[in-house]
């Protein structure tokens, strides 16, 4: 039951994130749409992992270094800014 709710509470990050992207309520350089990235992908890791669904599984590990990628140059953008 818990790892359900994990994969439940991973798509619905997941799916917030691009629905708010969509409708223009966030920005994809927002740290809100990437923390809902990272949040949804590592909830989806452990639900596709204990399923051994690792095609999706392969997907979310990606997913999820894209945004720490993103979000790590977000909180560089905005070092720079204030050094600036």
């Amino acid at each position: 039951l818990l790892i359900d709710i994990t994969g439940w509470a991973g798509s619905v990050c997941v799916l917030a994130a691009y629905g708010l992207l969509s409708i223009h309520k966030i920005t994809a350089r927002s740290k809100l749409y990437q923390t809902l990235n990272i949040f949804g992908s590592l909830c989806l890791i452990i639900n596709t992992l204990f399923y051994s669904a690792y095609p999706s599984t392969f997907v979310n590990i990606v997913w999820l270094i894209i945004a720490i990628f993103a979000i790590i140059n977000i909180y560089r953008s905005a070092s720079k800014k204030n050094a600036n």
